[in-house]
Formats: C-alpha cells, structure tokens, sequence
C-alpha cells in the first residue's frame, strides 16, 4: 500500500491503444502494470481500444461491442481498475497508410472520451504509452488543463521502425510526425524506454534526460521444468524430437520468411521440429511458404493459453528471437524476457554493435546471429543443437530473476519516475 504520509500520488489514468487481456505485446505490459500499480493501492484508470493483437481483428467476446464505448470494471488486488474502450478501426492486413488510420481512428474516439474524463476527478498521473506515439497529445492537453504529471513511455520506436521497414515512405509525412514527436517529449513530465540503446537515441533526438524502465518477467510464474521429454509428448511431439520454438506475433518486422529458409535447410535432420506458434496477419502466407516448399517438420499452432504457457515453453530445445535487421535497435523483443525466466536458450537474430547484441553478448543468455541471414540461422540452429548450453540456460534464468523480476523493476518505476518515497 501506499505509504500513510504521501498524498502526492494516488489516481492514474494511463492511455495506449493496447490492453490486457491482449496475451503478448504491449498490452500485456500495460495490464501488468496497472494490475501491480491497483495492487500497491493506486486508484487506475485505464482509456484503450478493443482488444485486437497480435490477430489483428476484435477479439470475439468484444465484438458485440466495437463500434461503441464500453467501460467495464477489472479487479487487481482488492481494488477495481476502471477501463474505458474506444471503437477504432483495425485492419486486416496492415500497411503504413492502415496504421495510420488506425491510430487516427482511436485518437479521435479517446478524445471525445478525454472530454469527458476532463469533467471529472483529476488524475495525479498520465501515463501514455508509445506506439502509438501521438496519445502524447492527449496526455499533454490534459496536463496543461489539470496541472497533471505527464509520463511518456516508450515500447517501439515507431516512427524509424515504419520508415526503416518501408511502411512509410513519404519524407514531408515522416517530417511532420518528428516535429509532432518532439513537441510531445518536450511537454512531458518523464520520458522512459526500454533498453539502454533505445534510451540513449531518445535522449539525442529530444535533447532531454531519458529514464531507463525495462519490459519485466513474472519469474515465480514462469521457471524452468526438468521434464522436457515429457511435456514434447504432451504437446504431441516425440520425445526425442528437437523443438526449435518460435512463439509471438507474426507481422510484417519480425521477417518470419527466414526461419521457413533455415527449416527448408535443415530437412535433411529427421529429429528437428520447428514450431511456430502465434497469429497474425501474416500467418497465411508464411503457412502457403511452407506448403509449397513441402516442410513437413514445421508446425503451426495458435497462441497458448496462460494456464499452460510455462510448460509450453519449457518444451523447447531452442526460442527463436527474430526480427529484421533495419529493427535491431528500435524495439526489444518482449518476447525474450519469459524464454530467459523459463532459462531457455534463444537464438537471437542482433546485428554487431546493436543493444540486442551487446545484451547476449555481455551477459551470455543466448546466441546472437546477423539478421535477415537464413544460413546463419540455420547453422546456429545446427551448432547450438551438437554443442553445450546449459550455461546459457543458467545464466539467462539467474539473468531474469536478478535483473527482469516485475517487482524489482515497478518498484524502481514507482520510486524514480511517479516518484513515490519507499512504502513503509
């Protein structure tokens, strides 16, 4: 609970276009941070869309209601969280012009409802979360209306990550949204990131302190298990099978096309499965690729449920990190943190002299290769499999429980960027 003395801090209204029960991503950060924050005693509120990642459409129990403002009340602790959700437009196959509109859509709901919000009681804190990175707008209107705290909290880089991936190609468009950028990590209160790297571009383009706040790992609920013959057979597989797992979304940055390359390779090895598990927009056609190329050792399964989540990943011989290499050092993969916590052994498509890289290099939790390389992922995949790496399991578990625990990281949050003195 909150300290007895301090006043300073106690309702939160936090914005993102993405919130729980969204199982990956940034949704999932965002309902974890909130259920924590309920938790210790904050009164939240939370403004967000419909659930709708990584599958890019509505999930079916909201699709009754997604052309209307819903608010539905969620308990975490002993306290309710109160969430607001907004009608927005979701493409089936997003491009850049896409998420544009999408992002406009949602801006343009939540707004009406920050009106609304704007009549009521004050929060003490707004926290926006980016992408997407204009939701900064309403947090800096806010702030200037209620002498609120603003917190600007970055998960991906969206604007490079769209121009380097080819998602926007107009240079007055890419020109406008960095001016708009930048007047929003001007207004805010505290800019924070995800990873040292991200920080420290950040910190260069907006000439201001960036604060470093780490994506985390519930490391009690995700651990390792000695049982791996056992649960590949529980997931029907042989028990003498070599499960290279690929778990999480399936989009346009992660350049799935080059773990279909690698398994098309590596056919000649009668004990190797690839498993690709997740949904998304690009989930059919990497399915055809691998039709068409008669991969008969390549699985594809849909999201797995949070009841059995840790077994799941326990089963795998090897995780697959990827994304492309123009990606390297604008978002971090949210997927990495649970491999470490299960003290899996991740092969990580990085690139030398990205943060990525230097994080496995320096802590020895995984095996780093050059991205958009389907040989080099194979041949790493071929190594890793004939080689040790049960160091790499035990430094990539000791890594998550010293460095990644959720409560180490949000108490950090909650001292340094809402800057609340230590609970008593």
């Amino acid at each position: 609970m909150l300290s007895k003395n301090n006043t300073s801090v106690k309702r939160i209204l936090l914005i993102s276009c993405n919130y729980a029960p969204e199982p990956n991503g940034t949704g999932k950060y965002n309902g974890e941070l909130i259920n924590w924050l309920a938790a210790k005693g904050y009164d939240c509120t939370v403004l967000t869309t419909y659930p709708y990642y990584p599958e890019w459409k509505i999930s079916a129990s909201y699709r009754p209601k997604k052309y209307l403002f819903s608010r539905e009340t969620i308990i975490a602790g002993s306290r309710p969280v109160k969430v607001y959700r907004c009608p927005h437009y979701v493409p089936a196959l997003p491009s850049g012009s896409k998420r544009v509109l999408q992002d406009f859509t949602f801006s343009l709901a939540a707004s009406g409802k920050m009106l609304q919000l704007l009549l009521q009681r004050r929060f003490d804190v707004v926290i926006t979360i980016a992408p997407s990175f204009h939701l900064g707008l309403l947090a800096a209107g806010y702030k200037s209306l209620r002498q609120t705290r603003f917190i600007y909290h970055i998960q991906d880089m969206q604007i490079e990550a769209a121009s380097n991936l080819g998602m926007l190609r107009s240079p007055w468009l890419l020109q406008q949204l960095f001016r708009l950028e930048k007047y929003i990590l001007r207004r805010a209160d505290v800019v924070s990131s995800i990873s040292p790297q991200m920080v420290s571009s950040i910190a260069s383009k907006a000439s201001r302190e960036v604060q470093l706040f780490p994506n985390w790992v519930d490391t009690d609920r995700y651990f390792p298990l000695n049982n791996r013959a056992a649960l590949k057979e529980q997931f029907g597989f042989s028990a003498n099978n070599k499960v290279i797992l690929y778990s999480g979304a399936l989009g346009e940055k992660q350049g799935l096309e080059n773990v279909l390359v690698a398994a098309r390779q590596l056919q000649y090895h009668r004990n190797i499965r690839f498993v690709i598990c997740g949904d998304g927009p690009y989930r059919q056609r990497l399915e055809a690729m691998a039709a068409e190329w008669q991969l008969e050792h390549v699985t594809f399964l849909p999201l797995q449920p949070a009841s059995h989540f840790n077994l799941f990943l326990n089963m795998a011989d090897l995780h697959l990190v990827i994304q492309r290499g123009q990606a390297s050092d604008l978002v971090m993969p949210s997927k990495l943190t649970t491999i470490l916590a299960v003290g899996g052994v991740p092969i990580v498509t990085a690139n030398e002299g990205s943060g990525l890289y230097q994080l496995i290099r320096q802590h020895r939790i995984g095996i780093s290769v050059i991205a958009d390389d389907a040989t080099a992922l194979s041949r790493a995949i071929e190594d890793a499999l004939q080689g040790e790496t049960g160091h790499i399991a035990a430094n990539a578990r000791r890594y998550a429980q010293e460095q990644l625990a959720i409560d180490h990281i949000m108490e950090r949050f909650e001292r340094e960027i809402l800057q609340v003195p230590q609970h008593v």
